[in-house]
């Protein structure tokens, strides 16, 4: 099926139909404007649509003919499409590549690699991520069920429970870690390790609701060594909450990795050095994976927070909206309700967790040194 010429008129039997491999996400704020991804994965070309303009292209299927569709677009907006605006916007898909015939566009020219240097850089670790990322969503697919998912999260707030009830003994335990070299360096290993399983735990859940992985790698900002996972399509996941699954992956995997320490720790210790070392690990593993969840960019809390608000670039956008509400510009009475809820309270909550993570460190500061 091939699109209409531009010029001719448009008949009303056309049945339109997307490429295969085009996507369309869902609405989402930016500013004071409502937009929808779009984006060709056969060449990488992504674009920003209206509401009006997504509502089309959600139901180009080839199964509806354009009578159909401006049917469908009266019945929902209460204005018909006339015919220049038909063939302005086939036109347009057209010249995108986006229809089914079209010709298809070149790919998109791929960021320059930055320099790898001693001191920072990126390395990919693996030739087909998203080949790897399935054989791992294979063996652990039966992990992602509830019926198993529940119990270990449940564990996981039980050991969550019992750090909160003996903080104390844990920050006595990681300050006496911190002056034995040795140990320091098998619970750094054991850390990195965790961070190595958290970027995997993105990619295996961004699979399992049909997310494609495009790298992992290694990235290091001396002396920071870590290793990242991008995932292709994680803006057009199904749903809202795949996506915000896909976010939280990583943090809840460096949660899970702390079980069978934190059972050593309060179930079964060996020796007083196991125990204090267990104790010491989970504290600095959920200081590590609720880090993660601050929601400032580029963390794991941002892409969460943007998902809960239905939000693009929710930093900037907020701080935008900020200056505009204080000046009393009108221009502040533009954006939609919801969309001034967003941006009015992204700014407190990051306000409310560091103030949180203020007080936790001045808590465990007084601790160390008053020992109360």
């Amino acid at each position: 099926m091939s699109a209409p010429a531009e010029r001719a008129a448009v008949p009303g039997s056309y049945r339109p139909a997307l490429r295969a491999g085009v996507l369309v996400g869902g609405p989402l704020y930016d500013g004071p404007a409502t937009v929808h991804l779009v984006k060709d994965t056969g060449t990488g070309h992504a674009f920003k649509v209206g509401p009006r303009e997504a509502f089309l292209l959600d139901r180009m299927d080839g199964t509806r003919a354009l009578d159909q569709l401006g049917t469908e677009y009266a019945a929902a907006h209460g204005k018909r499409l006339g015919e220049a605006q038909w063939r302005q916007l086939l036109a347009l898909l057209g010249t995108r590549g986006l229809l089914d015939g079209a010709p298809r566009p070149a790919a998109a020219p791929l960021a320059p690699a930055e320099p790898r240097t001693l001191w920072r850089g990126t390395l990919r670790l693996v030739a087909d991520a998203d080949a790897t990322t399935a054989r791992l969503h294979r063996m652990l697919r039966p992990l992602l069920h509830p019926a198993a998912l529940v119990p270990l999260l449940l564990l996981v707030l039980a050991l969550q429970a019992a750090l909160v009830l003996r903080a104390g003994e844990a920050l006595d335990a990681t300050w006496a870690l911190f002056q034995n070299p040795v140990l320091l360096v098998a619970a750094a290993t054991l850390l990195w390790l965790s961070t190595a399983l958290h970027e995997l735990a993105h990619g295996v859940v961004a699979r399992h609701h049909g997310g494609t992985v495009a790298e992992i790698g290694l990235r290091w900002r001396l002396p920071v060594v870590i290793m990242y996972c991008t995932v292709d399509n994680y803006p057009y996941l199904p749903t809202r909450w795949a996506r915000i699954a896909t976010a939280v992956a990583g943090a809840v995997m460096n949660l899970l990795f702390l079980l069978p320490f934190g059972a050593l720790w309060l179930l079964a210790p060996p020796d007083d050095a196991t125990r204090d070392a267990c104790a010491a690990l989970v504290l600095l593993g959920t200081v590590q994976a609720l880090a993660m969840l601050i929601p400032l960019p580029p963390l794991d809390g941002y892409q969460i927070a943007g998902q809960l608000t239905r939000t693009l670039g929710l930093f900037t956008a907020s701080r935008t909206y900020l200056g505009l509400a204080l000046r009393r510009d009108p221009a502040a009475r533009a954006y939609p309700a919801p969309a001034r809820r967003a941006y009015l309270a992204y700014p407190a909550a990051v306000l409310l967790v560091l103030a949180g993570t203020g007080l936790a460190l001045w808590a465990a500061a007084r601790h160390l040194l008053t020992g109360s």
